[in-house]
């Protein structure tokens, strides 16, 4: 499919706070790259029009560009960089929220026997693909709704539950099935994964998490690396310190408290583990991130 109607939604649709009159629906345009920036994921379909964009979950990275789609099933801490945009050709992205009563609905429409066993293990929480026709198509007729204010309450939610079908039936579809699936792997990581961004300041052990998720601790263990590519106190970390990035910017001379308010006793851990992920001291980083406002780089291309 030629993506230059899309590109051309896009572009006059564009809003600085990525929003759009249909809920659920938001729309990128980003005209210089970044420096990579943590955010959370969300549980999103993105499509990339026009640039490129760099998103890294752990140790693993994903690439992605025009005419190519990332879902992300689970909501993850990640890193974002926009690789490929200019004032002149700007990124241009369009992004739909994933609803997993959404999912499960269609799931049922279908046919329990089309979805993954509830036993299987969980996929990565974030994959990539070529977009096909038919997806690039609904999307397509999706952003025309824009334009069509009198169609839009009766016709959107039809166009976005066929973009939902298109991608449980597409390459990716085991990753979006999994989210509709209330006792699939994928699920209970989801569950520990809200567990822990609720509780990130306090210590916990691994068997009482996986417990909580209803998991064995070893299968707790292996479903958890899958998804998120880190193991749970990893995933900890990561989140303390994306909130401590958050609280930085609010209250830069007060490093020491931010530190305890995201659960690091020991100032000097929190100063060195900061300095290791954003590159720079928290009380430098403080300063630079009062000093510019930075474009959102989550997911969203």
């Amino acid at each position: 499919m030629d993506l230059e109607e899309f590109r051309t939604l896009l572009a006059r649709h564009a809003r600085p706070d990525w929003t759009t009159a249909i809920d659920g629906v938001l729309i990128s345009r980003v005209d210089r790259p970044d420096p990579p920036a943590p955010s959370m994921s969300g549980t999103v379909l993105a499509v990339i029009a026009q640039g490129a964009k760099r998103l890294a979950l752990g140790e693993r990275v994903y690439e992605y560009g025009a005419g190519q789609y990332l879902v992300a099933s689970v909501d993850l801490p990640v890193t974002g960089q926009f690789t490929q945009a200019d004032p002149e050709q700007p990124a241009l992205g369009f992004g739909l929220t994933l609803e997993p009563s959404a999912v499960a609905e269609l799931l049922l429409q279908a046919g329990l026997g089309d979805s993954p066993r509830s036993g299987a293990g969980a996929p990565s929480g974030i994959a990539v693909s070529d977009a096909p026709p038919a997806l690039l198509d609904a999307v397509v007729r999706l952003l025309r709704l824009l334009d069509e204010p009198r169609d839009r309450a009766v016709l959107a939610p039809l166009v976005k539950r066929e973009i939902l079908w298109r991608l449980i039936t597409g390459e990716q579809g085991a990753t979006v099935r999994h989210l509709g699936l209330a006792d699939s792997g994928l699920s209970h990581v989801s569950r520990a994964v809200r567990w822990i961004r609720e509780h990130f300041a306090e210590p916990f052990r691994v068997e009482d998490v996986a417990r909580l998720s209803g998991m064995s601790a070893s299968a707790f263990y292996r479903n958890f690396q899958a998804v998120t590519a880190m193991s749970p106190i990893q995933f900890q970390k990561q989140i303390r310190l994306q909130e401590a990035r958050l609280l930085l910017a609010t209250y830069p001379g007060d490093v020491t408290g931010v530190g305890r308010r995201v659960g690091y006793d020991n100032p000097s851990q929190f100063s060195r583990e900061y300095r290791r992920q954003f590159g720079e001291a928290p009380s430098r980083d403080a300063v630079r991130l009062r000093a510019s406002a930075r474009t959102p780089v989550g997911v969203l291309p």
